[in-house]
This record gives C-alpha cells, structure tokens and sequence, in this order.
C-alpha cells in the first residue's frame, strides 16, 4: 500500500508539470502571430525633411515577409517658392538617424488589411499630380492625418496646427485615449 501511494503522490506532484510542458511545447509549435506596428513621428523645425512621418516595423502574417521603412511627405526642393503656392512634393524615405533624432508620439499593430489600405494611400500620395505639396494645405502633417484617420484614428481636419507636426500629433493623440 505505502509503494502505491508513492505513486500516487509522485503523479500528482508531476501531472501539472507534465501539463505545462505539453502546453509550452505545443505553443511553440504553432506559428507567431505577425503584425506590423505603424509609428507616427515628429521632428522639430530644421533644415531637414519631412517634420511628420510615419515608421512601418514587424512581418506580415499572410506573406511572413519583413517591413522595415518610413515615409513622409515633403517639397522636392525647399525653398522660398513653398511660401507662394503649391511646388513639386514627394513621398521620402528617410535615413535611421534621422528617425532616431525624431520624437515617436504613437504606435498602433496593424492587421495585413489595414497595412494593405495605408500603404495605398502611400502610393496614392506618391503619384499625385505635381505640384502636389502646398505648405497651407496639402503638407507633411495632412499625410500623416489621412494615414492615422486610415488606421482608425480620429483627427481633426480643421485642426489649427497643420504647420506644426508635434502638436498635431499630440493632438491626435489627445483625440485618441486608447493611445495613453
């Protein structure tokens, strides 16, 4: 009888960790889940561009393919003729220090769709009729509020800080609670 409760004892002691292996193992069998984390980004006044942009970081779950890139919208070429009108405007990827020296005011993961949807209206912005870029009305900060309101945000389209980025953004934010 003492032999028989030994075993017992022992099973009981060893199930849970029996049970915890198989679930560790069989979770490690099934694939992670991808996604792709869209960031918005300011960068303070300067010499360089774009002031708002976007960072697209993660894999896709359909494909398993890898997103690693950036993109904002800036003039052509910056110069005093931006102050008088619309100029030749495109879509820039940017150079990682120039991200890193950049403030990241949100994220949001994305599902393969939603990143499908925003990287169309990417390319929408870059085939745009030239001029396209109009400091007043069609600028980096009114990119990146079509690509936020795209993901879902709410923005305010009649906002009073479509020439300053950070503020924009943090109003976006403000806009947002689930982004605190």
């Amino acid at each position: 009888m003492g032999r028989r409760a030994g075993y017992h004892g022992a099973m009981t002691f060893l199930r849970p960790m029996l049970l915890s292996l198989l679930v560790f193992f069989l979770c490690a069998a099934l694939p992670a889940r991808a996604a792709v984390v869209v960031s918005f980004y300011s960068h303070d006044f300067g010499d360089r561009f774009p002031h708002a942009f976007v960072t697209l970081k993660g894999r896709l779950d359909a494909t398993g393919e890898l997103v690693d890139t950036n993109y904002g919208f800036t003039a052509r070429t910056v110069s005093p003729a931006i102050l008088l009108g619309s100029v030749k405007g495109y879509v820039q990827t940017s150079k990682p220090d120039y991200v890193a020296k950049s403030d990241k005011q949100f994220s949001l993961t994305l599902d393969d769709a939603t990143y499908a949807r925003l990287t169309a209206k990417i390319r929408e912005w870059q085939e745009r009729k030239q001029p396209s870029y109009n400091l007043g009305k069609h600028n980096c900060v009114h990119f990146v509020m079509e690509l936020a309101e795209l993901v879902g945000l709410k923005v305010n389209r009649k906002s009073k800080f479509f020439k300053k980025p950070k503020s924009f953004l943090r109003e976006v934010k403000e806009l947002n609670p689930q982004l605190s």
